[in-house]
């Protein structure tokens, strides 16, 4: 299993929409060790979620007393009320596991994880080639209001600013070379001792 100590951390952000979530599952579908890091969220399950496996969907309560006793490595209300956050027994457990462990986070969150772990985490950050394409994305995805949407597009604006401060920024222009340019860089980080 190797020394828990020796295990790295993925983390994977961007605007919604952008594509991190398929960049995610493509890298869980090809490296073997790594293991995702389920999020909690006080956000109620969309259509065909699953508990434990999509996110850990909890009350405001029981996530206002995790973040109280600790037990969040990052947590942010991304909108009025509605929390996420990564918490640190899962990360602990995974990392205990023998698994490198990734993360699909907000951008607040990835930067808090980056700085937590160090050098020990490739913060990767997926940028939609341009406001406008992520808009359209949103729109056909038909997941969101209107309302929501442009909710979306004003928070990815903001989330933007924060590009640099990651180890990489990969512009998911093309899905098929956004997947080969993840997969690359994240095994030359692993393969690094």
């Amino acid at each position: 299993m190797g020394n828990p100590q020796e295990k790295k951390l993925i983390v994977v952000s961007a605007p919604s929409g952008a594509g991190k979530t398929t960049l995610v599952r493509h890298l869980l579908e090809t490296i073997p060790d790594l293991a995702f890091s389920v999020s909690a969220t006080t956000r109620a399950p969309r259509q065909g979620e699953t508990s434990g496996k999509d996110y850990f969907f909890i009350t405001e309560t029981q996530f206002r007393a995790a973040v109280s006793s600790g037990d969040m490595l990052e947590w942010e209300e991304v909108y009025n009320g509605t929390f996420y956050g990564t918490l640190k027994s899962e990360v602990d457990r995974m990392l205990n596991s023998g698994f490198h462990v990734v993360f699909d986070v907000d951008v607040v969150g990835g930067l808090n994880i980056k700085k937590h772990f160090g050098s020990r985490a490739l913060a990767l950050f997926i940028s939609p080639p341009s406001v406008e394409a992520l808009e359209e994305r949103l729109i056909n995805r038909k997941t969101d209001s209107a309302e929501k949407i442009k909710q979306r597009i004003e928070k990815a604006r903001w989330e933007l600013d924060f590009a640099p401060e990651f180890d990489l920024v990969i512009v998911n222009n093309s899905l098929e070379k956004a997947k080969t340019e993840i997969l690359e860089c994240v095994t030359e980080f692993l393969n690094k001792s």
